[in-house]
């Protein structure tokens, strides 16, 4: 493997060139290519989406004013792979041929001019954001990444970073901190307002993201507060695209092909789909061009991927998680845990699903399970199994919600969420144990020991799960009202029940042969 020479090696006076002939690289001269947008959180997902977008825009339109910086909020691994190869990296699509044959298509990114770390250098992160060019802040920082109480969508006032960053205008820890100061900045210079971006997994994430920067905002300055609230945009968004992570043999296949060494490359499905609403504050790039779409509204694609796509992604992934598979391609090459995925798609998701214009609930569920078993990305089950407790109120939870209210059956939604439950006993029915990686772990396991206390004083075993699982959804930071509701509890109790007794094939063949 080609070790010696970074990708930036290979960059001459003008386009790239160096390469293979059948690896895409930038056409435009990266020396004029100008900063219009700080991305806050420019890890793989990022870079898989936006970064690539943007750079089929670039070559599109030829507007050279629409350059990435790119933030890290708090790990220099990204900043110390990328600086040395001036911010290029290689973007791998993979999937497989009709006769199962592994592909992959290589494209060289060029729209990264900057990487900052905000923990190092908070005060060059908050200028960027200020810097008169900068038009666009867009986030893709996880759903933990927000601060914000995943039952309610509300602020938590108490995290300690943000109480700490209404303290430290200068050298914030949150992105709510950083956009909010940055913002205060722009404002006092009397700069143009911004485009505030939201690419999260989040229901309205724009709407959302709005409502926790003005309740800092308001706790800041309260002209501040009518600035960004009269002044500033969110457009909510919808990102689709699995990106599962880089790992090292992926590092030594990409540099096989380039013939050089890519510390960073970001490996994904071919499919992408980024709807964005077209209420910008100023300028726009022409994402258009590059393969998003411009929308009035982003609700129904956001909702039907949310609850079609992550949803079923989260079941997937804790029921093949419990059972010992390794990656999802795995998991839906088990006839049960595919027909299972298709009947909560068809029976209980899609019938939550308002109209979306081009998409039909039943060929995407269809177009879903043939992305899942894409072999040649090896998604991993655990990947998607992180931060549960920020996931599961839009994933399922909402789904849950509306077919309670419409008195419906829930019982494949009830096995996702105890599939959940039972994961975070941290061992597999292999017997091999898991990690927990969950921003409320030491909450979690605290209320999963008071639960299974709750229900131990039952001698009867159906009724102490039912007392235990009782007790565990009274957590309203994740369940809220939720947790109080029999129509709930019940199923949810059943469903453990049955992965504790008959594990998981045979429980999802139950509920197959149920209909």
């Amino acid at each position: 493997m080609p070790t010696a020479l970074p990708i930036s090696s290979v960059r001459l006076t003008g386009p790239l060139d160096g390469f293979p002939s059948d690896i895409a690289r930038p056409a435009y001269d990266r020396a004029k290519l100008e900063i219009g947008i700080v991305h806050l959180g420019i890890g793989a997902f990022a870079r898989a989406h936006l970064a690539a977008v943007n750079e089929a825009a670039l070559h599109a339109s030829g507007d050279l004013r629409w350059g990435i910086a790119g933030v890290s909020l708090r790990h220099a691994d990204t900043r110390d792979a990328l600086v040395p190869q001036a911010g290029l990296y290689t973007l791998a699509l993979r999937d497989a041929g009709p006769e199962g044959q592994l592909r992959e298509a290589l494209r060289v990114i060029g729209c990264l001019r900057e990487v900052l770390v905000a923990a190092e250098e908070p005060g060059a992160v908050l200028e960027r954001i200020a810097h008169v060019e900068t038009r666009i802040v867009s986030l893709s920082i996880t759903e933990k990444g927000y601060r914000h109480d995943p039952a309610t969508g509300a602020l938590r006032l108490d995290d300690p970073d943000i109480v700490r960053d209404l303290r430290a205008p200068h050298a914030p820890r949150s992105a709510i901190g950083f956009l909010v100061h940055a913002l205060d900045r722009r404002r006092q210079r009397g700069l143009a307002p911004l485009t505030l971006l939201s690419c999260d997994n989040l229901p309205a994430n724009g709407r959302m993201l709005r409502g926790l920067v003005l309740a800092f905002a308001a706790r800041v300055d309260s002209k501040l507060h009518d600035w960004i609230d009269h002044d500033c945009t969110f457009p909510n968004s919808m990102v689709d695209r699995i990106v599962p992570r880089t790992t090292a043999a992926d590092r030594e296949q990409v540099a096989a092909r380039l013939g050089c060494a890519d510390a960073a490359p970001v490996i994904a499905e071919p499919f992408l789909d980024w709807v964005v609403e077209d209420r910008f504050a100023a300028e726009r790039p022409a994402w258009d061009l590059g393969g998003a779409r411009f929308v009035d509204d982003a609700a129904p694609f956001e909702r039907m991927k949310l609850r079609m796509l992550n949803g079923s992604h989260s079941a997937l992934a804790y029921l093949g998680g419990c059972a010992g598979l390794q990656t999802v391609d795995a998991v839906v090459g088990v006839a049960e845990l595919r027909r299972f995925a298709d009947a909560l798609m068809r029976l209980e998701i899609a019938p939550t699903l308002s109209a979306c214009a081009g998409l039909d609930p039943t060929r995407y569920a269809h177009r879903l399970l043939e992305r899942f078993a894409n072999p040649a990305l090896r998604h991993r089950t655990h990947q998607i199994a992180m931060d549960g407790s920020q996931k599961l109120p839009q994933r399922l939870l909402d789904t849950v919600r509306d077919r309670l209210g419409a008195g419906h059956s829930i019982e494949r939604l009830a096995l996702a969420v105890a599939a959940w439950i039972h994961f975070l006993r941290g061992v597999d029915e292999t017997g091999q144990a898991h990690s927990i990686d969950d921003p409320l772990r030491e909450v979690l396991r605290e209320n999963l020991s008071r639960a299974r206390a709750a229900g131990s004083v039952h001698p009867d075993p159906t009724t102490a799960t039912r007392a235990e699982v009782a007790r565990f959804c009274a957590f309203a930071p994740v369940f809220g009202r939720l947790g109080g509701d029999a129509r709930f509890v019940a199923p949810l109790a059943r469903q453990l029940d049955a992965l504790r007794r008959r594990g998981v094939l045979a429980t999802v063949a139950t509920l197959d042969r149920a209909g």
